[in-house]
């Protein structure tokens, strides 16, 4: 099997910790939402669907502007800040 590397993008992020962090976030659906994970947690409609958001997820805004959630142990081995 062949192997790839990721290419070099520089990315916007922005880490969410409750609901005002970031525009793209709902409150979250009720109807999908128990309320103990509603009252905690956000909701943000991807390309991929509805994800449920939960604090300490970074936010990335993808090459073609789209937003996206990332938890944060996966964006810290992806990620590094650049100058």
């Amino acid at each position: 099997m062949a192997k790839y590397r990721k290419k070099p993008v520089v990315i916007e992020a922005t880490q969410w910790f409750k609901n005002g962090d970031h525009p793209e976030v709902l409150d979250g659906p009720l109807d999908r939402c128990p309320e103990f994970i509603y009252e905690h947690h956000g909701w943000i409609q991807t390309l991929e669907g509805g994800q449920i958001v939960t604090p300490g997820d970074w936010f990335i805004t993808g090459v073609k502007g789209e937003c996206y959630p990332c938890k944060p142990d996966i964006f810290e081995m992806t990620y590094e800040a650049v100058e």
